[in-house]
């Protein structure tokens, strides 16, 4: 799934959050394995979130991706950088769930610029090279 936010909770222990709709197969696999993978795309990355976004059945064999086998999910070629997470807690709010992960561990892929959405469309944020 493409998510539109993911939020950082609390540093220590690392966690983060996202919002799942109650009917999302996607949340189901996260809540069944307890764990995620979080890929923040690289900003040439816009049609592999807009194939997401659209929950195309076969959006899988239309990219290049991998499990390595610590994974706590798919990681996609696509990614600026991957963050594999443990299901920490749970709240049910309306038709959605919010998922809190503890980050498990942190996989720095390309140092192309990110991927944002905002306002409706997508945008990079540029990155300053040291």
């Amino acid at each position: 799934m493409t998510c539109s936010s993911v939020c950082s909770v609390t540093l220590t222990p690392p966690t983060l959050l996202v919002c799942m709709r109650t009917a999302s197969p996607t949340l189901a696999a996260a809540v069944s394995a307890r764990a995620f993978a979080v890929n923040l795309l690289h900003a040439r990355a816009r049609p592999t979130a807009e194939l997401f976004a659209s929950a195309a059945p076969d959006r899988f064999d239309r990219i290049r991706w991998r499990r390595p086998p610590d994974a706590a999910g798919p990681h996609l070629t696509d990614a600026r950088a991957i963050l594999d997470c443990r299901v920490s807690e749970l709240a049910e709010v309306g038709d959605h769930l919010v998922v809190f992960g503890e980050v498990a561990a942190i996989h720095e892929l390309s140092d192309e610029p990110p991927l944002m959405y905002g306002y409706r469309r997508y945008a990079s944020w540029p990155v300053e090279r040291a």
